[in-house]
């Protein structure tokens, strides 16, 4: 459906053209969640409305000028009329090598360039595909001061993070297929452009429940406390500060805005939070915490949550014990978040999303009898295989830390398995 613009002003109504990568994100999402694969296949105007509608309530009007699909038809010739329905133009790509590769990036990327220099002057471009090929359009898009959305069904955020506006993961996109969201995913925030106009941010809430958590955590601790920690905190309490902090768009900014003696210093790494009723800056640590240090690395190369040892403990010892409740995605997610609080190791439901995801990706098939051990060493092999997507070369001492890290000290040695 697409969105009126009766009453729309020039400022906030955006050109925006999407283009479709069916195969590979219905590929990507099959391995995740079959039925979810199936809504995006057969209902892409829910979806695509969900986003359009989220981008309305902040008051930007996206009208799709361009709407493509690019499908194999000799696999997927039952769902074209799904997305014709939906008014997209649905581009055949057969397979062209016994390998089974099809024209699909090539199309998709002529059609793309074709739309950057043609005379409606789109505004914004929207890629879904789970294939970090589409890095160095995305470039070229922002090259010409475009704004660019990449929605992601894959372990390919990281890949995009740095160059698209905005990026819709795949466990958000689940969600949005469903019908856990009643709007849009939550997205990463999208960076500010030279020209925009800068609005002022509004001031936390001190009413706000994960605000009073902060508060009541920070006044009660010994000593300055690391901005993750009390990051976790705040986002267990309150999910949607993950999307864009309330509108501060970093945690940097959303935590000083809160007052009430709560300071915050992005330096040195971590980073850390503390009451300067009791403390100053003077009682941060001088010296950078190494592991610290090489987690923030992995962290943002990878995507994977910037949780401490104890916190990946927490997360793959109560999963194991709630797969015996339940399997359920969405409902595994939730009971593990909230057995993490009750133990007093708060960690973000999407951070748990995000362990159960890279769980699917290495493959592993959840159900009861699973041991946090199993978990754990699956877990680590995901991010393993992450930092080498990523190009990060690792010698035996820091692959041992990462693994430590990552597995909460559950996963063991390689070489025992």
């Amino acid at each position: 459906m697409t969105v009126p613009f009766v009453g729309a002003t020039s400022s906030n109504r955006v050109r925006a053209a999407i283009f479709v990568d069916f195969d590979n994100v219905y590929i990507g999402l099959k391995s995740l969640d079959p039925s979810a694969a199936e809504r995006f296949a057969t209902d892409p105007g829910q979806w695509l409305d969900a986003i359009t509608q989220a981008d309305e309530a902040g008051g930007k009007h996206v009208r799709f000028l361009i709407r493509n699909c690019y499908l194999n038809p000799t696999v997927y010739a039952k769902y074209r009329t799904y997305w014709t329905r939906a008014g997209f133009r649905v581009i055949d790509c057969p397979s062209l090598t016994q390998q089974g590769k099809s024209s699909t990036d090539i199309n998709l990327v002529l059609d793309a360039v074709d739309v950057l220099a043609g005379v409606a002057h789109v505004e914004e471009f929207f890629i879904a595909s789970d294939d970090a090929d589409f890095t160095s359009l995305v470039q070229r898009f922002r090259a010409a001061d475009r704004r660019t959305t990449v929605i992601v069904a894959g372990p390919v955020a990281a890949a995009y993070r740095q160059m698209a506006d905005t990026v819709i993961q795949s466990h958000d996109f689940l969600a949005l297929l469903s019908g856990v969201a009643s709007t849009a995913p939550a997205v990463e925030p999208a960076r500010p452009r030279a020209g925009d106009t800068a609005k002022p941010a509004p001031k936390a809430s001190l009413a706000s429940s994960a605000a009073a958590a902060v508060r009541e955590m920070v006044k009660a601790a010994e000593g300055p406390i690391k901005s993750a920690v009390v990051a976790q905190r705040a986002l267990s309490v309150d999910p949607s500060l993950s999307s864009d902090w309330g509108g501060q768009g970093k945690f940097g900014t959303w935590i000083t805005r809160i007052d009430d003696g709560i300071q915050f210093a992005p330096i040195p790494s971590p980073g850390w939070v503390w009451d300067a009723k009791r403390f100053s800056q003077g009682d941060l640590p001088t010296v950078e915490d190494p592991d610290a240090s090489f987690q923030n690395q992995i962290a943002r190369v990878t995507d994977i949550p910037a949780l401490s040892t104890v916190q990946y403990r927490q997360i793959l010892l109560t999963l194991a014990e709630k797969l015996a409740e339940t399997t359920n995605r969405n409902e595994l997610a939730k009971l593990v978040r909230d057995e993490c609080l009750a133990s007093e190791v708060p960690v973000a439901r999407s951070s748990v999303n995000y362990v159960i995801q890279g769980l699917f990706y290495a493959k592993v098939t959840l159900a009861a009898g699973l041991s946090s051990a199993e978990l754990a060493r699956a877990w680590v092999g995901h991010v393993e295989g992450m930092c080498r997507v990523a190009g990060l070369q690792l010698d035996k001492g820091e692959a041992a830390k990462l693994r430590a890290w990552t597995g909460g000290g559950l996963a063991g040695h390689p070489e025992k398995g």
